[in-house]
């Protein structure tokens, strides 16, 4: 079973990469753009990471997302509904890296799951 620990955090920014530049020079994260999905990963000294990703009516400003480690998405997404919550994405593959869901709890808040193809532990 995953620790359920946070293993990404998503930015909205306006400007995928002026957002990236922004944190980067603040914080002094690594930055990694990939034009082709208009996408900047970043990565902390302790190498925590996460993205930044544009502003869309699906990452709105305002709206960070935080994504927690799930070793059965599937299970943990039909879970949100019983408990109340919704799934504003249902499980969908990241290629070559994992599977990611989205939810909100009751209250509203957006969460995101993640499963890696290559487990820490595997």
């Amino acid at each position: 079973m995953s620790k359920r620990n946070i293993v990404h955090v998503e930015i909205p920014a306006a400007n995928v990469e002026s957002g990236g530049k922004f944190y980067g020079d603040l914080f002094g994260w690594k930055l990694q753009h990939m034009a082709e999905m208009n996408y900047t990963m970043w990565e902390a000294e302790d190498h925590t990471g996460g993205g930044i990703t544009e502003v869309s009516a699906e990452n709105p400003a305002g709206q960070v997302l935080v994504y927690i480690d799930s070793d059965d998405i599937d299970l943990d997404l039909q879970n949100v509904t019983k408990l109340g919550g919704t799934v504003i994405r249902a499980k969908t593959e990241i290629p070559g890296m994992g599977w990611f869901g989205i939810f909100k709890d009751p209250t509203g808040n957006a969460l995101g799951l993640f499963t890696s193809m290559k487990p820490a532990n595997s």
